[in-house]
Formats: C-alpha cells, sequence, structure tokens
C-alpha cells in the first residue's frame, strides 16, 4: 500500500504526519495485532499498541499547548479558583493539551492550592509542563521600572498596574511611619528609596518583600563613589535625591542639569549677613508641590504665601523630601554639578526648555522681564 509503514517512529516523526495530514480513519488489525491509521494523503500508518499508548501520551502531555508562535503569559490572583484559572488558560490551549492540563488538575490537587504568580506558556510547552510549573509557583519575574512620578498616590497607582499588589496595600505601607523607620525613611523621604531603574521581580512580591528589595537596590546604588561625592558636598544621600528631583522638575535637558544643580547648590551653601542660614531655593516647582497644582505655567505672587515646609521661598534650606522620584541622571548631576558662581535662573524666552542664568538680582530681573513677554506674548496665564 502507498505509504505503508511498520517501521519504528519516533513520538515527533508521528505527531508531525498527524499534524500535517488529515486523518481518515483509524483501526485495529487483529492480525497483525497494530493499529492502522489513514490519512488524507494515501498513507497507512501501522504501528504497535504500546506505541499507540506512548503516542497518545505523548500528544496529550508533551505536545505544544499553546496555539501561539508567541510566549503567553498568565497572571493567577489571590481571588483565582480553579474554574477561572481555565478560564485564563483555555484562549490559547489547543484542546487535547488543555482536556490533559484538566486531568492532571483533578488528579493532583491542584485545585485547592492555587499557586499566585505570572506563569509563562512557551511555543513547545506541553501541557505537564504548563501544570507542573503552574502547581509548583515556577513563575518568571517581570522587568519593572519604576516610574519617576511627582506623589505617593501616583506611585502606588503605577506599582499597582505593574503588580499584585493593590495600590491601597502600597500606599497604606509608604505612608506607615513605622514601615517607613524599619527601612531607615520617613514617610517624607520614604520617596528617596525608590531608585528608577528596571529590576527583575516575582508579579506576586508581597508588600514586604518588595520594600526590602527597593532597600537593597538603594543601597547596591549608592556605592563608594556616590557616597564620598555626597559626603563632600556635605550632604547626605537623601538631601541629594531632594535636591535631584527639583533639578528634575526645572529641566528635561540632562545636559543643563549640572548647571541648574549647581546654582541651587551656590544658594544652598550660601553664608553671609543677608543668609545666616543659607539662601532661599526660591524653586518654582516646590511650590507646584505644596499646592498640589502641577499644571501651573506661571507663579504668581499669591502662591507665594502657602504655609508649607516645601515653600522654598518661606523657608531656607531643602524641603523636608524630594517632590518626586528624581531620574538617575538627575542624582548625578548634583554630585556631579558644575562649580559656577550663578545664583538665578530663568527660563529662557525662547521656549528651548534651557535657562539663563545670572550672578546678580539685576541680571536675573533682566532675564526674567524677557521670558515674561514671552510669555504674555503667547497669551500664557
Amino acid at each position: 500500500m502507498a505509504g505503508f509503514r511498520t517501521s519504528e517512529q519516533t513520538p515527533f516523526d508521528i505527531e508531525m504526519r498527524f499534524t500535517m495530514n488529515k486523518l481518515l480513519s483509524c483501526r485495529f488489525n487483529m492480525d497483525t495485532n497494530r493499529v492502522e491509521a489513514r490519512f488524507e494523503d494515501g498513507a497507512i500508518l501501522a504501528i504497535g499498541c504500546i506505541a499507540v499508548i506512548a503516542i497518545v501520551g505523548y500528544l496529550y502531555c508533551f505536545s505544544s499547548f499553546s496555539k501561539s508562535s508567541e510566549t503567553k503569559y498568565v497572571y493567577i490572583d489571590a481571588d483565582d479558583n480553579i474554574d477561572s484559572v481555565y478560564n485564563k488558560v483555555k484562549p490559547f490551549a489547543k484542546s487535547i493539551p488543555m482536556q490533559a492540563f484538566r486531568t492532571l488538575t483533578l488528579h493532583s490537587g491542584y485545585a485547592d492550592h492555587i499557586r499566585t504568580g505570572r506563569y509563562a506558556i512557551h511555543p513547545g510547552d506541553g501541557a505537564l509542563k504548563v501544570w507542573r510549573h503552574m502547581k509548583n509557583g515556577l513563575q518568571e519575574p517581570i522587568n519593572l521600572t519604576i516610574p519617576s512620578v511627582r506623589t505617593i498616590d501616583k506611585l502606588a497607582v503605577e506599582l499597582s498596574k505593574k503588580l499584585m499588589l493593590d495600590s491601597t496595600e502600597i500606599k497604606k505601607a509608604l505612608t506607615d511611619e513605622a514601615v517607613c523607620e524599619k527601612m531607615g525613611y520617613d514617610t517624607a523621604t520614604i520617596a528617596c528609596m525608590f531608585i528608577p531603574n528596571t529590576y527583575d521581580i516575582y508579579w506576586n512580591v508581597s508588600i514586604e518583600k518588595f520594600l526590602e528589595r527597593m532597600k537593597k537596590e538603594s543601597d547596591k546604588f549608592w556605592n563608594f563613589e556616590r557616597t564620598e561625592k555626597a559626603k563632600t558636598m556635605k550632604l547626605t544621600p537623601n538631601q541629594v535625591i531632594t535636591l535631584a528631583s527639583i533639578v528634575d522638575e526645572e529641566t528635561a535637558n540632562n545636559g543643563e542639569k549640572p548647571m541648574i544643580a549647581g546654582m541651587y547648590y551656590n544658594r544652598l551653601m550660601l553664608r553671609n549677613a543677608e543668609y545666616p542660614e543659607g539662601m532661599p531655593l526660591q524653586a518654582d516647582p516646590t511650590i507646584k508641590f505644596a499646592w498640589k497644582r502641577f499644571e501651573l505655567k506661571r507663579i504668581y505672587n499669591n502662591l507665594l504665601y502657602i504655609k508649607s515646609p516645601y515653600n522654598t521661598y518661606k523657608n531656607p534650606g531643602l524641603p523636608p523630601g524630594p517632590i518626586r522620584i528624581p531620574s538617575v541622571a538627575g542624582i548625578d548631576a548634583v554630585l556631579n554639578h558644575v562649580k559656577h558662581e550663578y545664583l538665578y535662573m530663568c527660563a529662557k524666552e525662547d521656549f528651548s526648555g534651557t535657562h539663563n542664568f545670572a550672578r546678580t538680582y539685576q541680571e536675573h530681573l533682566q532675564n526674567a522681564a524677557k521670558y515674561s513677554k514671552a510669555l504674555n506674548e503667547r497669551g500664557i496665564k
């Protein structure tokens, strides 16, 4: 017969024939004690009963589970039950491997011991591997990038989009004095612990483990070189980050950040008869933060009287904590600030995002007048 085979074949060979050709019939030949399968292309495949069992077992447990040629991820929450697990897996599962997955869960007790996590189903993974990973909690980590946001509320919301943690749970921890103190911070400085890099972390990480990880990464970031530079500036790491947060709010131009950092550092360190405690930073972004009005384009005098520790027009020195999670570029800009004599700066009238710097107040007033005129001409209030 055309295509008749009696030779031993691997499960892969047989699976390929089942995949590539439509099966027309399948019968048991008592004379040969073999199963004969007839395909659309006229081929006949004859195999022994033991081989049939092996093939069925292979197709059932080891053939590719997913219909997709791309890796798919299943997110299992704390409130998932076996039915919701099935519903999350089913959309991209092939029918036979899905049956195998159900059978394995039915006879393993998995339904009573569902593990949370983010589970990867790679092309070629069989039902047995998928089930084993989910049963044993063998999940894959996510790439979590800490966002450079302004408030703890926003940080909690953004993290909850990437992790199983709820935003309320995250916010509660970050506004709890005891939790912050355990990490070495307070509620005003806890944002200093979050260095905006990308980290491999498990999606279902607990809030305690997450904070411990962030503390570990922060300690790693503050290596000997950065720590020594901060000491030379007579600043703590938290103070460096707080200053960097102001610099980041002033400009997105990384090339100009060391200049701006140098200007604010000059004010911070200035001591004379007029400013015995240092020259006020008079940083407009801190006023926006104090009012929580981040959309403001212009800072008018009536906004400068807000009673807040973040009002750097009224209070000398740095605010009690960062006004955003600063970028690594912002932090390094402070540590490597340009040494100059500028005490004032004003946004350029060309709206390039850069600034005009001045040594004296009179020079600054001239720069401010040019910028104010440009704002008025554009109708910006």
